[in-house]
């Protein structure tokens, strides 16, 4: 199937919106975490974490517009300076799905989809019990994304909680041994599987493609 710029645009809406937001491929399944200054919590579920910097530590993650839906996570975030960012895992991808519900915001997402508040490192936002990866962050800049009317939300890395099983001397953190999962669309969920481990690429070790390439092709 072909789509051109034209054709995407004149697309039903919920089938452009399915589309486009399938085309990046599986991304990252996480829940943020806040609280408000009043004390009340709040939990949602993003596919555009990204890292942005590691020394120091930086991540972001995209937010939708705030002028026409509520935004408690924006909302919170701006309010206190804190959030949490929390690896979603296959024992729970039902529970952590339903925070995408627009709940009001007295209710508490950790209560009615039956996910656990946790709160370490007198950290001010509540991490996710049940995730084996967990992040606080402070918040250190919002940037807007003219283009589409979003918005960038950076944040310093100030704590991380790593399952010891799923770590390994180099630093390296094992998503399989985890359970992780990912988002491909809105609502579509794939489990990660290691597949293979190959060494930092250097010009000089590059493995000959074009030769395995012409001999494959006999």
């Amino acid at each position: 199937m072909y789509m051109s710029r034209v054709d995407i645009e004149n697309c039903p809406k919920v089938k452009r919106l399915n589309i486009i937001n399938s085309v990046t491929g599986i991304k990252p399944a996480n829940l943020i975490g806040t609280k408000s200054n009043e004390g009340l919590p709040n939990l949602a579920i993003v596919s555009s974490v990204v890292h942005l910097g590691s020394n120091p530590a930086y991540i972001g993650f995209v937010l939708r517009p705030t002028e026409n839906v509520p935004r408690h996570t924006y909302e919170n975030i701006i309010q206190t300076g804190y959030f949490t960012i929390n690896h979603i895992h296959s024992n729970f991808i039902d529970r952590a799905h339903y925070t995408s519900a627009k709940f009001e915001r007295e209710i508490s997402e950790f209560d009615a989809c039956g996910l656990s508040e946790e709160y370490l490192f007198e950290f001010e936002a509540p991490f996710v019990s049940e995730s084996r990866l967990k992040i606080g962050l402070v918040h250190a800049e919002s940037v807007p994304i003219n283009s589409s009317n979003t918005i960038m939300i950076v944040g310093r890395v100030e704590h991380l909680q790593i399952d010891d099983k799923a770590i390994d001397e180099r630093g390296y953190i094992d998503l399989d041994k985890m359970g992780d999962i990912g988002i491909s669309g809105l609502n579509s969920y794939y489990e990660l599987n290691k597949t293979k481990e190959l060494p930092y690429a250097r010009v000089n070790e590059v493995p000959d493609f074009k030769n395995e390439k012409i001999k494959s092709a006999k």
